[in-house]
């Protein structure tokens, strides 16, 4: 029996994205639907699944978070609803009750390049749907955002959590923005927030955009303020058009490899050091290596490096004292050659690049938005 696949289907007026079979065929090209990456909250190259506590930190791959007044952990879980293996969980550890100003979110800034054809700023802009599922110790109204890169525009949507500790997947749909300054470059293009109590200062109300910075309404559930609330979120879907569609499901290689386009780590194992590239000593104190990223960044980035090796191959290996980017490449290249400093080298001769077997040791390329 043969298969059909099309990216659209049209009815007998010529008209796309018809109904088939009474379900409506999801909007935009079957390829890349998703405009959230990471939805499913599988990949987590910083934490490795260990908690963070610290605010305005990535949590999972993708996402960030900015908390005020209350303490929180943030942790990637494997408890999740059917057909996915993680999400993300928030815990109030001290809840406090938020002041005017204070942003109590998770985040996801997406990248202009990839929501450049919603046309957004434009008479042309189009209709999004977000879709995810939600777990909440406190059950009520709570509320997802939607900003520009300048938080000069913004759409607020609640929604309603019906029963503790309960999966329930949520689907909200707006109008694409007409006004605003939307950027279409490697900047941020549009920013997804969920509420979890922000303060009186981010207050607005639903279903409309709005000039200015707002993340929630007055009637909005304030989770922050309860110690020991939990929230968990996973299967979280942007995508064209009015209609959500099943959650794309990207395999792992492929995901991984667009979360790599905003963060490249390279960690040890914990048991053997590694070697990660061959290079040279120029100096007595300096030796050059170039690591080679699976693809390539977003931007210029930011480098971070814990227990860094050189050797010789024969007599040392030392831990270098500092690590730096000696030569960034053109846009487009994703080779990077690093500058690793220490004493007693020797001029000209070959060395390698490495990981002592600390779990801590790693050299991370950040280009996050």
């Amino acid at each position: 029996m043969s298969t059909v696949r099309a990216n659209n289907y049209y009815d007998a007026n010529g008209t796309s994205n018809a109904t088939l079979y009474g379900v409506a065929a999801p909007t935009g090209s079957m390829g890349f639907r998703n405009r959230i990456i990471n939805g499913d909250m599988r990949i987590d190259q910083r934490n490795a699944g260990a908690a963070v506590t610290t605010t305005a930190q990535y949590l999972v791959d993708r996402f960030n978070q900015a908390f005020g007044n209350a303490s929180c952990s943030f942790q990637q879980v494997s408890d999740a609803p059917s057909g996915f293996t993680n999400s993300l969980r928030l815990t109030v550890t001290t809840g406090a009750a938020p002041s005017a100003g204070t942003n109590n979110v998770i985040l996801q800034r997406i990248e202009g390049l990839n929501v450049a054809d919603l046309a957004w700023g434009t008479a042309s802009a189009s209709s999004v749907t977000l879709s995810f599922w939600v777990k909440a110790s406190v059950t009520g109204t709570y509320a997802v955002a939607f900003t520009n890169s300048a938080f000069n525009r913004s759409y607020v949507q609640t929604y309603v959590v019906n029963s503790a500790n309960v999966w329930e997947q949520k689907t909200v749909t707006l109008s694409g923005d007409t006004a605003g300054t939307w950027l279409t470059t490697n900047g941020t293009g549009i920013v997804v927030l969920w509420d979890f109590g922000s303060g009186s200062n981010l207050n607005t109300t639903a279903g409309a955009w709005q000039a200015g910075n707002f993340y929630r309404t007055s009637a909005c559930t304030t989770i922050a303020a309860t110690t020991n609330a939990t929230f968990a979120i996973t299967g979280v879907q942007l995508e064209a058009g009015s209609v959500a569609s099943p959650f794309e499901r990207r395999d792992y290689g492929r995901e991984l490899f667009m979360c790599q386009r905003y963060l490249y780590r390279i960690s040890s194992n914990g048991t053997d050091g590694c070697v990660l590239s061959m290079g040279f000593a120029n100096s007595s104190t300096q030796a050059f290596a170039c690591i080679f990223l699976p693809v390539s960044l977003r931007a210029a980035p930011t480098l971070t490096w814990s227990g860094v090796t050189i050797s010789d191959l024969v007599s040392y290996t030392k831990t270098a004292s500092a690590v730096s980017i000696s030569a960034a490449p053109a846009t487009g290249i994703n080779i990077f050659r690093l500058a690793a400093t220490d004493s007693g080298l020797t001029t000209g001769a070959a060395n390698q690049l490495g990981l002592s077997s600390s779990s801590a040791s790693n050299i991370t390329l950040s280009a996050e938005l």
